[in-house]
């Protein structure tokens, strides 16, 4: 039972919606800081990514030739050996450069002839990964990644040329380029940058890394898997170099019974923890990056094709793909050739550079602002079923100074409106009518950085 809830007076629908620049200065005035609608550092952040580094990555990638799995592994100029030697040498010189400030490692797991059609032979799948390790929360991570390997027409030809230029060292390089840029900060959430291999062959190395997170005993936050993130020109004809799309599944595929059972009656199928990954990126580019245009897919991925999102989703972990919105599928898993005038083949002229930066720019502010946030908060609970005001109370999170209580219609798929609580660990939103709206809580630090919204996952009843 919830009694003596702090009531929040909305004397009229048209007050409803709180405008950013609204819910800042409440929040100056509330809790009594010189926090800022914005955070100055991370327009530093977006103005650090460096295409010039990323063209740099992006050739010295796709000059190994191939990066295929089951490539050659001994060699130093070409195959996926060689390319995760470098790979790892160049998060080593980052953490060099921030007083090494990253632990970098390979993990690996040995995956067998015969797993699957595309396994011709025994073959190690070796993940890159470099850790900076928060300074608050260091057992809590968010991630970015990108593939290390790639492949031509043929998913089992593991010698003839394949540079994978946009797929994926566009998105390798992102990574890279982050690691890079945010490393000269300090964070209270870990940061996980890595090169996941495999991916072509089955989504080997996020399986692996996935495990070994589970192993470790490691709090994800959240994954965000960029594959293909150098491409403007699609096969639509569509010339494009603001858009981009992000990827959610509903729901994640660990809930319970109960959990889907209750679904049916107070609703949630689009508000699982991915979700509000993918929501919270939407709404942090658009604040930081207004000229970027992020489309919300509903949808795990793209229609019946997969990412290495889906292994850390399978693993009960909120995970998100980001790539470019218009694909051109001439130079995807294509032989390098010239048909018909069209030259086929994933090579580095393709990739757009600019647009490369600006969707890596996107990945490190959202990395920093999650980094920066104190947690989600949890048992978030709801009431006010026949009522004409809706109740929510919530744990209390360390580090909060502040707590969001958002809600939308039940056909929005943003969080348009919002309330700050400044004090206490619950609120009443009179006029509010529980039927008509979903409802979330996200937590606020002192830097004003949110955190993921949470949807109520437990009902109040009198």
């Amino acid at each position: 039972m919830l009694r003596n809830l702090p009531t929040l007076h909305i004397p009229n629908p048209k007050q409803l919606i709180t405008t950013s620049v609204l819910t800042a200065f409440t929040f100056c005035l509330s809790i009594g800081t010189s926090v800022a609608q914005t955070d100055t550092r991370i327009y530093d952040i977006i103005d650090a990514v460096s295409e010039d580094r990323l063209r740099a990555d992006v050739k010295k990638l796709a000059d190994f030739g191939t990066r295929h799995t089951l490539s050659d592994t001994v060699s130093n100029t070409r195959g996926i050996g060689a390319a995760r030697r470098w790979i790892k040498s160049e998060f080593e010189k980052t953490s060099q450069a921030c007083n090494n400030c990253l632990d970098v490692f390979y993990q690996s797991d040995l995956v067998k002839k015969g797993t699957n059609p595309r396994i011709v032979k025994d073959v190690a799948v070796v993940n890159v990964v470099a850790v900076q390790k928060g300074s608050k929360y260091p057992n809590r991570y968010i991630l970015m990644s990108g593939d290390i390997d790639s492949r031509i027409s043929d998913p089992t030809n593991y010698t003839d040329d394949a540079p994978g230029a946009n797929d994926n060292a566009s998105g390798m390089a992102g990574t890279l380029e982050a690691a890079r840029v945010l490393s000269k900060y300090t964070f209270e959430n870990s940061i996980i940058y890595v090169g996941l291999s495999g991916e072509e062959q089955g989504l080997f190395g996020g399986k692996g890394l996935a495990a070994y997170a589970k192993e470790q005993g490691w709090e994800i936050i959240g994954i965000m898997n960029n594959d293909m993130i150098g491409n403007i020109e699609g096969v639509d004809g569509v010339i494009d170099n603001r858009t981009f799309r992000i990827f959610s599944e509903p729901v994640p595929p660990t809930e319970t019974e109960r959990q889907r059972n209750a679904r049916r009656f107070y609703g949630g199928e689009v508000d699982g923890i991915s979700r509000q990954l993918a929501r919270f990126i939407y709404k942090t580019t658009k604040t930081y990056m207004p000229e970027m245009n992020p489309m919300m897919i509903y949808r795990l991925d793209r229609f019946g094709r997969g990412g290495h999102h889906r292994p850390f989703n399978d693993a009960g972990f909120a995970g998100i793909r980001i790539m470019e919105a218009h694909e051109n599928y001439t130079q995807q898993h294509q032989d390098i050739r010239t048909e018909n005038g069209i030259n086929y083949g994933d090579t580095f002229e393709h990739v757009n550079f600019p647009y490369n930066a600006k969707l890596t720019a996107v990945n490190a502010i959202n990395l920093a602002s999650i980094a920066w946030a104190p947690p989600t908060p949890s048992n978030v609970g709801i009431g006010g079923i026949v009522e004409a005001n809706a109740r929510l109370e919530w744990d209390a999170v360390e580090g909060a100074v502040a707590y969001k209580v958002y809600w939308r219609d039940t056909t929005s798929p943003t969080w348009d409106n919002s309330r700050l609580i400044t004090s206490g660990t619950s609120a009443t939103l009179k006029g509010i009518v529980i039927d008509n709206f979903f409802f979330g809580v996200a937590a606020v630090g002192k830097d004003g950085h949110e955190s993921p919204v949470a949807f109520p996952s437990t009902i109040i009843r009198d």
